[in-house]
């Protein structure tokens, strides 16, 4: 007799009438099947719940049957997009058939044209300058003195503006090092290597430090910041990529440590503003005014725990006390304008005795008092939303902000080297605070280079767009 999800009514039955050892047996055997299933689907799904659906593999996901799904593009009768006409033409070519291009016959010339505009990148070519430089004597210092060449760095053959499009193309859009000497080698038709590439980034890495020292000292004034972490490999060994930001900068650190030696390293003084994270322990060493722990990371751990832990009895009670909870305070927090100033307090207060209630009821499901100790932790950190507006419920600027860093550690691999790492943390916190401030990096940063080469000083990090033109 086979034991298993084939098994008849009329084969359990015979199973019964053989007594206790055989029935005992059986439910053994059962539970086996049942956990070498399990364990077959954990080996082939990589995914759980708090899984993007860009880390799942395709053959895991669902095929769609596309009803439902907003139909593309605009709605019928809108007016259409398209690229607006040039402001400035720089050539201008005339075209005439001299015969029917359908049947070869011949035309009778009219005087109806039309007119088409078309734009594209020219055939490029390295441009190649010779700097002839004068050296002449200083009575004053007992030398002679020549003047800076601004359009490259010192003892460098190759110009500024490759030096900056290489790093961003790198750093900020997550290119390999293999594909930018292809752009450059076959598109640009100027040789590169490698070698000369990483080297020239180290030396735009110590230029621009002062705007990574700026950018960390913005953050820590900010009125709220975003962090986050993810891991990071640099020469074969794991380390950890931190993330720090706000609506206007972002800031990444490559630390060896996850935990509180490396936000000691950020935070080297009290914070005075409001934290915005998920429940990661080593944020509870950073000292700060006030905290906002993440409501979408908390829904998370109730569907895993659902779907993955098998919590048993009593948990279904805890979980919907909790979602309500939660989707309550969001609610309550979409609605703040809406409502009067006494109403909003009447029902925060409610949601405060509701979440004492919660926590101070003897739950008996392991996993109700696993996370009844996380709530009694951040009894103080789950509702900061409700009383400053600035603040969200969730951390998803944080993990919006590290996404470009784990699409080019995908790329990558993260770095080699200790000192590549470091480049890597500051010219990508760079790039990405400038995108943020709607300037263009680029032409950003070769102004500043330029200005660096020529004075010996780099100018202040620029400010948001919005700021700037106020």
């Amino acid at each position: 007799m086979t034991i298993g999800p084939s098994l008849s009514p009329e084969q359990a039955r015979e199973i019964y009438a053989q007594g206790e050892e055989a029935v005992v047996f059986a439910l053994l055997e059962l539970a086996k099947q049942l956990a070498e299933q399990r364990a077959a689907q954990a080996s082939t799904s990589h995914a759980t719940p708090a899984t993007p659906s860009g880390m799942k593999p395709p053959y895991t996901k669902p095929t769609s049957s596309g009803r439902g799904k907003k139909k593309p593009g605009r709605k019928a009768g809108h007016p259409g997009s398209r690229r607006k006409v040039p402001e400035k033409i720089d050539w201008q070519v005339e075209h005439r058939a001299d015969r029917c291009p359908d049947c070869g016959g011949p035309l009778h010339r009219c005087e109806e044209i039309r007119t088409r505009y078309t734009e594209d990148i020219p055939e490029t070519q390295p441009e190649v300058s010779e700097h002839t430089i004068h050296r002449d004597w200083c009575s004053n210092c007992r030398k002679k003195v020549e003047p800076p060449v601004p359009d490259a760095l010192p003892r460098a053959t190759l110009g500024n503006r490759v030096l900056v499009l290489s790093a961003w193309l790198h750093y900020a859009l997550g290119n390999t090092l293999s594909q930018i000497v292809e752009v450059f080698n076959f598109h640009l038709q100027m040789p590169l290597t490698k070698g000369g590439l990483t080297q020239m980034w180290y030396r735009l890495q110590v230029i621009l430090y002062v705007w990574y020292e700026q950018l960390q000292q913005e953050a820590l004034k900010s009125a709220v910041l975003h962090a986050d972490e993810t891991g990071w490999r640099v020469g074969g060994k794991t380390l950890w990529l931190w993330c720090f930001t706000t609506r206007d900068l972002t800031y990444y650190m490559i630390d060896r440590s996850r935990g509180s030696p490396a936000l000691m390293q950020f935070f080297i003084g009290e914070f005075a503003g409001v934290l915005v994270t998920d429940f990661w322990g080593a944020y509870n060493a950073v000292v700060c005014a006030c905290r906002q722990t993440c409501m979408a990371h908390l829904l998370r751990e109730l569907e895993h725990t659902e779907k993955y832990k098998s919590p048993g009895k009593n948990w279904e009670a805890f979980a919907k006390k909790l979602r309500r909870l939660i989707g309550d305070a969001i609610r309550l927090w979409r609605r703040q304008d809406e409502l009067p100033s006494d109403t909003y307090a009447s029902r925060r207060g409610r949601l405060t005795a509701r979440l004492e209630e919660l926590i101070d009821t003897n739950w008996d499901n392991n996993h109700a008092k696993r996370l009844i100790k996380r709530l009694r932790r951040h009894q103080n950190d789950l509702f900061t939303f409700l009383d400053n507006p600035l603040v969200p419920f969730d951390n998803n600027h944080a993990e919006r902000s590290i996404r470009p860093a784990v699409i080019i550690r995908k790329n990558s691999y993260g770095n080699r080297s200790q000192n590549g790492a470091d480049c890597q943390a500051v010219l990508m916190s760079i790039f990405r605070t400038l995108k943020q401030r709607g300037h263009d990096p680029i032409r950003t940063v070769i102004k500043a280079v330029n200005q660096y080469i020529t004075t010996g000083k780099l100018p202040p990090l620029p400010a948001p767009q919005s700021a700037a033109d106020g």
